[in-house]
């Protein structure tokens, strides 16, 4: 079917556009709701960025969860407005890029950020709590031969992470702490566990602080 200038100018509109990334770039990836951004979102990225040795880290901000109930997730750009403000550093850049992808899979996130950006050096960011079930992620898997992984300690998800079929399929491709500057420059499968100052602040709390009391 042909499409008039209107149709043609909202495909436009739509198209990807991730943030600016120069070849050789070091580049961690940070993706969730940010049902709100908070503190601990902040602090592990900065870790990331002195431990990993990146040069940015982005909050790549999602329309949906499909493994969570959306029912109580505020709008997209109030998500990526507040955390945007929560951010603060010239170090971390918030995006909502992965709206406009015909998929809201991380499999499929990070497959258009490999084709799109080949020069660019990635790292995945994520919690330990999110190790301890990420074999239920969809294509997870492909996830793992796609980018190197970097795994941040969550407060009492250390032993859970460490010991789920996620971390036990990939044991190999683990490398020790003291080699994770040179996680982002590795060919995957590789990720590391980081170990850092623990913060118990979590989208999940400040929520349910924020319902009426009845």
């Amino acid at each position: 079917m042909a499409h008039g200038p209107c149709d043609c100018a909202g495909a436009l509109a739509m198209r990807p556009k991730p943030p600016l990334a120069l070849p050789g770039m070091r580049i961690g990836l940070l993706g969730g709701s940010f049902n709100p951004a908070h503190r601990g979102h902040r602090q592990i990225s900065l870790a990331a960025v002195e431990r990993l040795g990146l040069d940015r880290v982005w909050w790549v901000v999602t329309p949906g969860n499909p493994l969570k109930s959306n029912g109580d997730l505020a709008s997209l750009e109030e998500r990526a407005r507040l955390a945007r403000h929560v951010a603060g550093h010239p170090q971390i850049v918030v995006t909502d890029f992965e709206a406009a992808l015909p998929s809201r899979f991380t499999a499929d996130t990070i497959a258009f950020l490999v084709r799109r950006l080949p020069a660019v050096c990635f790292v995945w960011i994520m919690g330990g709590d999110n190790l301890a079930q990420f074999h239920r992620w969809r294509e997870w898997r492909r996830i793992v031969a796609l980018m190197p992984i970097a795994v941040v300690d969550r407060p009492g998800m250390r032993h859970k992470a460490l010991a789920s079929p996620a971390a036990r399929s990939f044991s190999r491709a683990r490398i020790p702490e003291r080699r994770a500057r040179a996680l982002a420059t590795m060919k995957p499968p590789a990720w590391t566990y980081l170990t850092i100052r623990l913060t118990t602040a979590s989208s999940t709390a400040i929520r349910k602080s924020r319902k009426p009391v009845r």
